[in-house]
């Protein structure tokens, strides 16, 4: 995660507070391309992070390598708030906070999660959904499954990542198809913009994800699907340049508010796309394009997304 470091003046060496950085309010992270170099199976710590950035004016990208277990032990400990859900996480120190500032034009800190987790809140997630008390961390994902919290046991709550406020984001083509008829007949809505990790097609209609409750990939794979996903005016930005876009595909937002406020939790913001938790059981498999998927579980009505501070 990068946090915009704030110092009490100009010639200050204090810190005097750590922001939050969202494409919402810093659109130029959009320019920020990431790969992932995968690991060998017997040793985690070969995988890569390669982050690129290509600035709009720039001749040239630049790119870092940053470990996927970065060696800990020597780095600082932060505190981190995000959404009002609070964890430790570590400075990655000089190295990558020099490259990242210099590509921002101010200065930034990287944090690293590490072993640490987030609390889910609210309705997110499945226990808190199927209207049971969260009770111990069985829904996030793999590589911090066996490693204990900072401070903390694994069993006292359930946990995400820095991922917004699930880990997973499901959303259709035949969604998107729906969202690009709303634009001139030679645009087409970047898929991008909307953020998925995981995309369906052969779905019957548009937004008909709005009343899934699980769904099954393959014949071992399951995701429960909590809440739909609340949209902000991250959809209008120009991917190319960083900043907010121009003509139609600048307005994808107010386009979607006309009739996609279909969440009473939030009221304000149109929904696209439902968010996801994988179950125990399919911790440590993997998927892939082609794979077959099957709605499990399909709700009478749509549901109310809850989250203390982001409700509207």
């Amino acid at each position: 995660m990068i946090l915009k470091v704030h110092r009490e003046d100009a010639t200050s060496t204090k810190v005097s507070r750590l922001e939050n950085m969202h494409i919402a309010y810093f659109p130029e992270m959009v320019l920020f391309l990431q790969d992932l170099k995968i690991p060998d199976p017997e040793d985690a710590s070969t995988g890569k992070i390669i982050v690129t950035y290509q600035g709009p004016d720039d001749d040239q990208s630049r790119n870092i390598e940053i470990s996927v277990l970065p060696e800990t032990s020597s780095l600082d400990v932060i505190e981190v708030t995000m959404h009002r859900s609070p964890t430790k996480a570590y400075d990655m120190g000089a190295q990558y906070n020099q490259w990242f500032s210099e590509c921002f034009g101010y200065e930034v800190l990287l944090a690293y999660l590490g072993e640490n987790l987030r609390p889910v809140l609210g309705n997110l997630s499945p226990n808190a959904a199927n209207g049971q008390t969260a009770k111990s961390s069985s829904w996030f994902t793999g590589i911090t499954d066996n490693l204990p919290l900072l401070g903390s046991s694994k069993e006292e709550r359930e946990g995400i990542t820095f991922a917004d406020v699930a880990p997973f984001l499901v959303i259709t083509e035949e969604s998107i198809a729906e969202v690009s008829t709303r634009l001139p007949d030679d645009e087409e809505v970047d898929i991008t913009k909307f953020r998925p990790n995981i995309v369906l097609s052969g779905s019957t209609t548009a937004y008909d994800e709005d009343f899934w409750g699980g769904i099954r990939i393959r014949d071992d794979i399951d995701l429960v699907l909590t809440q739909n996903c609340a949209r902000c005016k991250s959809l209008n930005i120009d991917y190319a340049t960083g900043k907010p876009g121009i003509g139609e595909t600048g307005t994808i937002l107010k386009k979607l508010m006309k009739d996609r406020r279909v969440d009473p939790g939030m009221k304000y913001s149109p929904v696209f796309g439902r968010y996801g938790f994988l179950t125990k059981e399919a911790e440590g498999r993997t998927i892939a394009i082609g794979d077959e998927v099957t709605v499990t579980k399909r709700n009478s009505e749509r549901t109310r997304f809850d989250w203390p501070g982001l409700n509207n």
